[in-house]
């Protein structure tokens, strides 16, 4: 039996991409294996957002193309890098045997059938969401809401890969959840470019509160969160459902990128410094347990040492719970590449490292106020030591911190368990079972 690898880089949206493809190819007869060294095909999925993306991307294809020495037949390439670079692959690296753009999983299965016959269903195109082959823990899956992006930043080369928003319909996402329960899934995370879009291009109308709504009607969900939230869709009525709603957890992912205004127009981002600060002011005011996390950008071209230092103060006012902090990436095809004033990458890292460091202290801070209170952890692993380990609602999957379990009980992986925070760390804590 032809036994396939496949390698998912980037982000959440690129992994849900993923497990479709490994959940076709499975159907179809197709063994997937996780060691890349006993593969006969290897797939690698790629991400171009940034250059370190890029970079990334062009190294793992590189590092298992010294397996075709070995075991592997075949190296197929797709995702955004095989999107943005096809020419470019095909030039500089020999080692990929076919180049496959974004979700033509048609075009895998006809290459692999070619270069290795294999007995399977030709007439099997295409699954359902939820019958992918899931690449995160059991009790954990994305749930891919829409596709692209209509927002064109001019930093960003996403809606050239991705094309315009296309959002699912709530019905096909509503089977997909009921799907994913079913198999033991307890905590479900909706995933897009910008979550809060969702609806506008098939309802005319931002939906991601009635999508929510639905969604808590179904028996079986623990915790309900969304990603991506951009600051000028979050309306007054998600609000008050992700309030009222148990199961939606009251953490709020909203990438800013910016304060200064000047510097928010020239991205071509649809909000200003005044109307990010009315939101946080409002989410604060109306659910006192919500955690804020963000993303920003630094040494976008033309950012002045005064506009700069404007950040850092907003950054010390605001004090979000987390945020993550990048150097701008000059990505061709963007308008932004193409603008005057571009800062030396010295500089740009050099100005990420002081605002990671404001935000170490406060997320220092932050968690040392917690100590002595009571939270629930999802449990999600065991280290050698016999240490549990996982996370809280104030935690999303790979990107925050970690809950480490001092006990000698016996837990069970994806369960849900009542504890109290005895110590605190920049981004983990350290917590005991509570009693009640």
């Amino acid at each position: 039996m032809v036994k396939i690898a496949l390698i998912s880089l980037g982000c959440n949206k690129n992994l849900v991409d993923s497990e479709m493809i490994l959940g076709l190819l499975a159907k179809q007869g197709y063994q997937i294996t996780d060691d890349e060294t006993e593969a006969d095909v290897i797939i690698v999925n790629t991400c171009a957002f940034i250059h370190d993306a890029k970079q990334e991307s062009i190294n793992k294809i590189i590092e298992v193309g010294t397996l075709k020495e070995e075991n592997c037949k075949a190296i197929i390439v797709t995702g955004c890098l095989a999107k943005r670079y096809e020419k470019e692959i095909k030039e500089a690296l020999p080692e990929v045997d076919r180049i496959v753009m974004i979700n033509d999983t048609d075009a895998i299965i006809d290459f692999i059938d070619k270069k290795i016959p294999n007995d399977c269903d030709k007439e099997i195109r295409s699954i359902p969401y939820g019958e992918r082959i899931r690449a995160t823990a059991p009790h954990t899956a994305y749930v891919k809401i829409a596709d692209g992006c209509n927002n064109h930043c001019t930093y960003c080369v996403i809606p050239s890969i991705r094309g315009e928003y296309i959002s699912r319909t709530m019905e096909d996402i509503e089977e997909e959840v009921r799907t994913l329960v079913d198999q033991g899934v307890t905590e479900i995370i909706l995933t897009a470019q910008d979550t809060t879009y969702y609806g506008l291009d098939i309802y005319g109308k931002r939906s991601l509160a009635e999508l929510i709504k639905r969604l808590r009607k179904i028996e079986g969900i623990h915790w309900l969160r969304f990603q991506y939230a951009y600051p000028e869709g979050i309306t007054e009525e998600l609000l008050e459902v992700v309030k009222e709603t148990p199961i939606a957890v009251k953490y709020f992912d909203i990438p800013i990128q910016h304060c200064n205004n000047e510097i928010l127009k020239q991205m071509g981002r649809k909000t200003s410094k005044e109307a990010i600060l009315t939101l946080i002011q409002k989410i604060r005011a109306n659910i006192p347990s919500a955690v804020l996390r963000t993303s920003l950008i630094v040494g976008f071209p033309g950012e002045s040492k005064e506009q700069f230092d404007e950040l850092c103060e907003f950054v010390k006012e605001v004090r979000f719970d987390k945020l993550g902090v990048f150097a701008y990436s000059k990505e061709e095809g963007t308008a932004a590449a193409r603008m005057k004033g571009q800062i030396l990458k010295s500089v740009k890292i050099r100005r990420r490292n002081q605002v990671m460091a404001l935000q170490q202290q406060i997320s220092y801070e932050k968690n040392q106020e917690k100590v002595g209170r009571k939270i629930e952890v999802l449990v999600e692993g065991k280290l050698p030591d016999g240490t549990y380990f996982g996370r809280t609602y104030q935690d999303s999957p790979e990107i925050d911190g970690l809950a480490f379990i001092e006990t000698e009980c016996d837990l069970e992986l994806g369960e849900y368990y009542q504890t109290k925070i005895t110590e605190a760390k920049e981004y983990d804590v350290i917590v005991e079972l509570s009693e009640e």
